[in-house]
C-alpha cells in the first residue's frame, strides 16, 4: 500500500484506483478508507480515485504520545495537502463526511485553489448555539468523554470493548434500514482494537474539532472570507446529530453551495447511500469525453 512522505511525522497510507479526474475521498470517525468500499466502484471508470486514511487511524501513522494539535482540522489538512503535493494533484474534487467533511473544509480554507469543487455531509457550520440544546447534547456525549482519561481506561487496547463502544456509533447514527454486519465490525475491531489506536482516533476531539466546540466557535465570516470553492452537500434525513434543521445556514459560509437532502439514510453517508455520494461527485468532475457522467 503506498504511504505518503511525513508530514509533521505522519505519513498517510492510501489507496489509488482509476484514471482520469482526481477525487479524495476523506473518511468519517469511527471508520477509516473502507468506508468507501461502495463509492469507489462507482467512481474509478471516470476518476483517479485516492482514498487515505487520516491521521491516527487504519494503517497511517499514529503517535499516541503526540499532542493533540498534531490530530486537528488544521493538521490534518496539511496532510492531505503534503498528499495532493506528492501526488501533483493540483485541484481535486474533495469529498467526506463526518471528520473527513471537516478536514475538507480546512483544506478549501487553507488553500481554495487546491480543491475543484467539495462535496460534504454533516457537519457543516451554522449549527451554533443549537448544539447546546437537551436534545443535541444527548446525541454529542461522545465528545467531552472523549477528552477523558476514562478512553485509555476503559476502551483503548481492548477489542471487546472497542467492538461494543462502535457498534453503539454505527447501529445508533445510520438510517432505520441499514446496520453494520458482523464483517464491517471485525474490520473496525482490527483497525480501532489495537493499543493506542482508539488514543489516536479521538485526539481530534481533544484538539477541539469536534462539532461541540466547533459550533461554539464559530462565527459567520465576512463574505469574502467563505469558502469559496463550489460546494455539494448531501444532508441524511436521520442523522440523529445533524438535524436537518441546521442546514439554514449554509450560504453564510460558503460563496456556492447546492443543498441535496437524501431520504431514508443516517450519518454514514458514503456506506448507506453510496450511489447517491459517488453521483454527487460525478456531477463536479469536469465533463469530458471520458467522463460522460459529470
Amino acid at each position: 500500500m503506498p504511504r505518503s512522505a511525513p508530514i509533521d511525522g505522519f505519513g498517510l497510507a492510501d489507496d489509488r484506483h482509476g484514471a482520469g479526474d482526481p477525487v479524495v475521498l476523506l473518511h468519517g470517525w469511527p471508520g477509516d478508507r473502507t468506508d468507501f468500499d461502495a463509492v469507489v466502484p462507482r467512481l474509478e471508470r471516470h476518476a483517479e480515485v485516492i482514498v487515505p486514511d487520516l491521521r491516527g487511524f487504519g494503517a497511517s501513522d499514529k503517535h499516541p504520545e503526540a499532542p493533540a494539535a498534531a490530530y486537528s482540522a488544521a493538521a490534518q489538512a496539511r496532510s492531505v495537502l503534503g498528499l495532493l503535493d506528492e501526488l501533483g494533484l493540483q485541484a481535486p474534487v474533495l469529498a467526506g463526511y463526518d471528520i473527513g467533511s471537516r478536514i475538507a473544509q480546512a483544506v478549501a480554507r487553507a488553500a481554495p485553489d487546491r480543491a475543484r469543487a467539495l462535496v460534504l455531509s454533516p457537519p457543516l457550520p451554522g449549527a451554533g448555539q443549537r448544539v447546546l440544546t437537551a436534545d443535541a447534547q444527548r446525541e454529542f456525549w461522545y465528545q467531552p468523554f472523549h477528552s477523558l482519561g476514562l478512553v485509555e481506561e476503559l476502551v483503548d487496547g481492548r477489542p471487546a470493548a472497542v467492538r461494543a463502544y462502535l457498534r453503539h456509533f454505527w447501529s445508533h447514527w445510520s438510517g432505520p434500514a441499514f446496520e453494520p454486519d458482523a464483517r464491517r465490525l471485525d474490520h473496525l475491531v482490527e483497525a480501532y482494537g489495537p493499543p493506542g489506536a482508539v488514543t489516536a482516533s479521538v485526539a481530534w476531539y481533544r484538539a477541539g474539532s469536534g462539532m461541540v466546540a466547533a459550533s461554539l466557535a464559530e462565527q459567520a465570516p465576512a463574505p469574502q472570507e467563505r469558502i469559496a470553492v463550489p460546494t455539494t452537500v448531501l444532508w441524511p434525513e436521520y442523522d440523529p446529530l445533524f438535524p436537518r434543521a441546521w442546514s439554514d445556514r449554509l450560504e453564510e459560509f460558503f460563496d456556492a453551495v447546492e443543498l441535496e437532502f437524501l431520504e431514508g439514510i443516517g450519518h454514514f453517508t458514503p456506506v448507506e447511500a453510496p450511489q447517491a455520494f459517488a453521483a454527487a461527485i460525478q456531477r463536479r468532475l469536469t465533463p469530458s469525453a471520458g467522463n460522460p457522467l459529470a
